[in-house]
């Protein structure tokens, strides 16, 4: 394996490419018609278009992909997360053009992937798994039989996907036949199969999941759990690890599950194994996802395990450099920077990056894929970046990453900071007891508190830099200043930080 096409955009292209840089691999980066000036595309030894601007043109045509790793000389594809990383058929295709795919075999993320499915091979590995069914549910007169016998509330869940699609929480027998309906319409529209699962709902559960890495030789070792419980929408916003309600004895037990849940489907390069943690301490498989994570870097700070080369060298034969019985070493945060508007429901945002400002100093890492100028639109996921830092303790990690995000200065669109910020403030959070629910019983309380009076003089700050920036990039720019949308550059810049 000598050269690595990625399959993929933004940040994970650009960690990815470092990762091939520094096991002496080159790096192809393909972009569409959007992404022709992305960081990522600069990064690479070289660069492939592959289209217009919507994924299905480009970044989810498998063909194209194909071409482009043929016309570069790439005699490997690493899939990154999202778009066609969990596709066993792009996996197949890979293979089936002779070159080298940087993942699990497409077996096994065919048997994870179809979610009941997954949960019979769980059973048999003595993984625990949430009560319920193991196969799709035909109607609703079936549904409503096993939530009685299993009892409500109940979870409804597409058989196809995950990510929150294709799910419905019912908590008595009058919701279960809308519920089924509504299911079953969103996981047709999401995944082109509505088939849907039934699964015991478990109350006010932690959302934790293990790192696990198999090479091609029969070895299996997990990496920590990670603690993924601030999430809105079952998309996640902040993780860490390790776990601050998990202790080593717990920590073994799960990690020796996620191990058997690996070794069940005979998975190869890394991989996550989610838990549902329930508040008497016992847990439940939940899915594993079979590629990396957006949130990995939390587990290569505390573990000293850089998870991608990992990844790199399963795939050209070699065996696991990661030994086993690894011990957490102090505390590790990340926070997800998105281009989303937390004082507009968080929708999406678009716009032009005026300035950025990237907080540094000890422990303190930025997985980002933008740059001055770069253009932020709706094609894609809004993740701009992520903010990672690393700390002796929890709590001196906390004090860490709100330092970090006081620092660090994204103007020309609104963004998630001002509530990651917020977070960092707040007790519940502090404490370490919060569970899935947090966004829906804290969050919104968070983004209606007051100001803080010191961010304010925090954002005039901002105001002179991101204006000061604005007049030299209109110099550049015949399209003039940025932001040039009516709102001032007071109001940005103090909407970085959460402000109304």
């Amino acid at each position: 394996m000598k050269r690595v096409l990625i399959a993929n955009r933004g940040e994970i292209a650009c960690r990815i490419i470092r990762a091939c840089h520094e096991e002496g691999l080159e790096a192809v980066a393909v972009f569409s018609e959007a992404d022709r000036a992305s960081p990522h595309v600069r990064a690479a030894d070289a660069a492939v278009e592959i289209g217009p601007a919507p994924a299905r043109e480009s970044y989810l045509a498998v063909e194209r992909l194909l071409d482009a790793a043929r016309h570069s000389g790439a005699d490997a594809v690493h899939p990154g997360y999202g778009f066609l990383s969990e596709r066993a058929h792009f996996a197949e295709a890979v293979q089936a053009a002779g070159l080298i795919w940087v993942g699990p075999p497409p077996a096994a993320i065919r048997a994870m992937g179809e979610k009941t499915e997954a949960r019979r091979r769980m059973e048999r590995a003595g993984v625990p798994v949430v009560p319920g069914t193991v196969e799709p549910i035909a109607d609703a007169d079936t549904a409503l039989a096993v939530a009685e016998r299993v009892g409500f509330p109940v979870m409804l869940k597409a058989a196809a996907g995950g990510g929150g699609k294709g799910m419905r929480r019912v908590a008595d027998p009058s919701g279960l036949a809308p519920g089924f309906r509504a299911a079953r319409s969103e996981a047709e529209s999401a995944f082109g199969d509505g088939s849907v699962y039934l699964e015991k709902f478990i109350d006010r559960p932690r959302h934790v999941e293990v790192q696990i890495v198999s090479d091609r030789h029969g070895r299996t070792v997990h990496v920590g759990e990670r603690e993924c419980s601030v999430q809105r929408r079952h998309q996640k916003l902040i993780e860490e690890t390790p776990s601050p309600i998990v202790d080593p004895e717990l920590r073994a037990r799960m990690g020796l599950a996620a191990e058997q849940a690996a070794q069940a489907v005979d998975y190869q390069s890394a991989g996550t194994v989610e838990f549902l943690l329930a508040p008497d301490g016992a847990f439940y498989f939940l899915e594993m996802n079979t590629r990396i994570q957006v949130e990995h870097p939390v587990t290569e700070m505390v573990y000293g395990v850089d998870i991608v080369r990992e990844q790199l060298r399963i795939a050209a034969g070699a065996h696991l450099s990661v030994p086993g019985g690894l011990e957490p070493r102090g505390h590790a945060i990340e926070c997800r920077i998105t281009s989303e508007d937390p004082l507009n429901g968080f929708l999406p945002a678009t716009g032009r990056i005026a300035y950025l400002r990237i907080p540094s100093g000890p422990g303190v890492r930025w997985d980002g894929g933008i740059e001055v100028g770069s253009e932020v639109g709706l094609f894609y996921d809004p993740l701009l970046g992520k903010l990672i830092v690393w700390a002796e303790d929890r709590a001196r990690a906390i004090r860490r990453m709100a330092r970090a995000l006081d620092e660090m200065l994204i103007v020309g669109l609104p963004t998630s900071q001002g509530f990651h910020r917020r977070v960092m403030d707040d007790p519940i959070f502090a404490s370490g007891t919060y569970d899935i629910g947090y966004m829906e019983r804290v969050g919104q309380a968070l983004l209606d508190a007051p100001p803080d009076p010191h961010a304010l003089r925090r954002a005039a700050l901002a105001t002179a830099l991101a204006e000061h920036e604005s007049r030299q990039v209109s110099v550049a720019r015949d399209s003039g200043a940025p932001g040039a949308s009516g709102e001032s550059a007071w109001l940005r810049a103090a909407r970085l930080r959460g402000l109304r």
